[in-house]
């Protein structure tokens, strides 16, 4: 199981802060839509330097016509990230032609394919999907597998049976990761360490609990030190 910290404060020189701060780890950084729209390529070159090492998901969720959702794969391969993410509900079509698109590149990075948001409860996605969120995030996470994606983001209640149904090798990123036991916030299926490792998540993503603490580097070394 992997690390993954969520670089979601307000601007680039707070994330940096942070960046600094765990530098000495080995862990992945995780960028999403308001860093990377307001700080781009340069956020990513900058933690780069600071550590060479640090893993980058890209978390920017793509979700559009299956050439587009291509050619910005495409693009997002060239930042030299080593992870990033897809819409499930995109489609079999659309994640298969980013996986054909990127087949031929040297070092490609990971793909993740999101099933359900972990903001959803059982109730808000049957509104949109009209079905349940577990059997739902199920299928997604097939349909993923059969278009040759390399794993899925779900909740870390799923995480084994998605495993059982698809490859005990297909990837399972878990967000809404709350180490020891933190408040829930705008997060409705959220999981432990304890229960994340129980149904064998290859990666937490963990934020809140993180860069709010007073010892940032203090939080994520007893996060190592369970994993």
């Amino acid at each position: 199981m992997k690390l993954c910290v969520a670089l979601d404060l307000p601007g680039y020189e707070e994330n940096i802060a942070l960046a600094q701060k765990l530098r000495k780890f080995d862990i992945w950084l995780k960028v999403g839509f308001r860093s990377y729209i307001r700080d781009g390529k340069p956020l990513l070159e900058s933690l780069k330097e600071i550590n060479p090492d640090f893993h980058i998901f890209l978390d920017l969720k793509l979700y559009d016509i299956p050439n587009t959702m291509a050619d910005a794969a495409e693009e997002i391969a060239k930042t030299g990230v080593e992870m990033f993410n897809v819409h499930a509900s995109s489609g079999t079509k659309a994640m298969h032609t980013v996986m054909e698109r990127l087949g031929n590149l040297p070092n490609r990075p990971i793909v993740l394919a999101v099933t359900a948001l972990t903001s959803f409860d059982n109730a808000s996605f049957r509104k949109i999907y009209g079905t349940d969120i577990h059997q739902k995030a199920i299928e997604f996470a097939k349909d993923a597998y059969n278009a040759g994606i390399d794993g899925v983001v779900c909740s870390a209640h799923e995480s084994a049976l998605i495993k059982a149904e698809t490859h005990k090798d297909f990837l399972t990123l878990t967000p809404g990761i709350r180490p020891f036991g933190e408040d829930a916030g705008d997060q409705k299926r959220v999981a432990d360490i304890k229960t994340a490792k129980e149904e064998m998540v290859d990666f937490i993503v963990v934020g809140r609990p993180i860069y709010r603490a007073a010892d940032p580097a203090g939080v994520t070394e007893r996060i190592l030190r369970e994993i």
